[in-house]
């Protein structure tokens, strides 16, 4: 017995000394990290594991920037040029984002003898993704919570959906939701306004601390304003602290925000070819290599090597360039407003006024608010930058065909969209509902509802399987063609039994 615990002891020495040495090898050699940064884990390593565990895992702790910036080619991934020396030789830890630019953002605390801030933005970020941040800032995403807060439009019918209801005088009226629930509901999406609105003191592991309130956080949304102003948030596709590109190539981060009834874009994509391809290979994909090449790589797209990534082929060509604008390659945006439409040209879209005055892109007729859209010439070259895409799986014949199918589509579900509204505006006129033109909102009555759902799911529906289908049960019985139908249908049944039972405005 004395000689076996005498070799386990003799064991655990050698295992220990082994594992000594390795790491003092040049290929286990930690990755230099900065002064305060080993402040901050010496706290949060115990505190948080989880949030120190991902950013372990991540680029950010296993690369300096000055290393980063070595690359060559296409594989390089900061597209800053002139970094700060004091970020180029040490990772990307908790102070190099939290503690940086402390007096651009409001609420900035003493933390451990750091100014810290809680809320990372796009604008710390560029300090090493210049490129991306400045092409981000150009996007609707990053307009999201303004174009929708800043339309009184959208914000009424914002109002009808996640507002209170009460019963007054046989008719139920909505009040605006309560900040809460705003920020769980359309801005859980569209993004929160971060204020600071006091200190409060909290008792921690470390004794008593000061921290700030923050309104409106959490929130990860695309539109978030930020407490330096800034718009935006990188963490809604890169989710902190691992800042994934796997993650972010995957369609499940664009599924949180994108999987309907409104934008049904993830639940069309996942019932697609190339949804059904993902699932069964996917787990054989390379999804971290920059560029990412077409057909070794991966063998069908997901949202972002259509939308974002750069794709390059098998001998190493650029197919498409990186770009955090999304919309460089879309021509159409098919979401219905309340037709689809051309892609605004500023990302601003509160400022869109259409002949009547309304802050929407298409008129009630289904005309364009030409003024505020992109042109024919930007339409077509958008195109082409989405048919290069596809190309690279697909012959010039197939692609051709595709989108003359989906050029079709929208077409015939804007003229659906057209007939709807159509029959609206009479029931408005008839006096048989209440609309704009009497000052009230176009979505509080019943029947407004049954219009709004033939553009806002119907249509959009159609559209989205389509564009990411090819078509199929999404666009035809699954909330497509049937449904608009019936929709319509129904608007025009109850226009005819009403017409009867009241008498005639004209």
């Amino acid at each position: 017995m004395r000689n076996m615990v005498l070799c386990g002891l003799f064991l655990v020495v050698l295992v220990g000394a082994a594992s000594f040495l390795g790491a003092q090898t040049p290929e286990k050699k930690r990755a230099p990290i900065s002064n305060a940064t080993s402040d901050c884990l010496a706290c949060h390593e115990s505190l948080h594991p989880g949030i120190v565990g991902a950013w372990s895992k991540s680029r950010h702790a296993r690369i300096t920037p000055g290393e980063a910036m070595q690359v060559q080619g296409l594989g390089l991934k900061v597209s800053s040029k002139d970094i700060p020396q004091q970020f180029r030789d040490v990772v990307v830890g908790c102070a190099e984002c939290h503690t940086q630019r402390p007096d651009a953002h409001a609420g900035s605390f003493d933390h451990g003898g750091y100014d810290v801030h809680v809320a990372v933005s796009p604008n710390d970020c560029a300090t090493c993704h210049a490129e991306e941040a400045d092409q981000y800032s150009r996007n609707l995403m990053a307009h999201a919570r303004a174009n929708l807060v800043d339309n009184p439009l959208y914000m009424d019918l914002a109002a009808t959906i996640e507002g209170r209801m009460s019963r007054k005088a046989d008719r139920v009226h909505f009040t605006p939701a309560d900040p809460l629930t705003q920020a769980e509901s359309c801005l859980h999406c569209h993004g929160t306004k971060l204020e600071v609105t006091g200190i409060e003191e909290r008792d921690t592991l470390f004794g008593w601390m000061d921290f700030p309130v923050v309104e409106g956080w959490p929130n990860q949304g695309v539109g978030r304003e930020n407490t330096d102003g800034s718009l935006g948030s990188c963490g809604a596709c890169h989710n902190r602290h691992q800042f994934s590109i796997e993650m972010a190539r995957k369609p499940y981060t664009c599924k949180k925000c994108h999987v309907g009834p409104d934008v049904p874009a993830y639940k069309v994509y996942s019932a697609s070819r190339h949804g059904n391809m993902f699932s069964t290979h996917g787990k054989d994909w390379n999804y971290t290599n920059v560029p990412w090449t077409v057909g070794e790589d991966f063998t069908a797209p997901t949202c972002a090597s259509c939308h974002v990534s750069l794709l390059a082929d098998t001998s190493g060509n650029q197919i498409a360039p990186r770009t955090h604008q999304m919309t460089d390659r879309l021509p159409w945006r098919i979401f219905g407003l309340i037709y689809a439409h051309p892609h605004p040209i500023s990302p601003e879209t509160s400022i869109i006024r259409n002949a009547d005055g309304l802050p929407l892109p298409t008129n009630f007729d289904g005309s364009f608010a030409d003024d505020f859209l992109i042109d024919a010439e930007t339409m077509a070259q958008r195109t082409e930058n989405m048919q290069t895409v596809c190309r690279s799986c697909h012959g010039s014949a197939w692609v051709n065909g595709f989108w003359e199918r989906f050029e079709n589509t929208i077409q015939t579900t804007n003229q659906a969209t057209a007939e709807a509204t159509q029959i609206m505006t009479e029931i408005w006129d008839r006096g048989l509902a209440k609309g704009p033109a009497d000052g009230d909102s176009p979505f509080n009555e019943a029947i407004e509802k049954r219009w709004s759902d033939v553009w806002l799911f119907y249509a959009n529906h159609i559209r989205f399987a389509s564009a990411m289908g090819g078509g199929g049960d999404y666009g035809v019985f699954a909330d497509g063609r049937y449904h608009i139908s019936k929709a319509i249908l129904e608007l025009n049944e109850w226009l005819a039994l009403n017409k009867r039972g009241a008498p005639d405005s004209e």
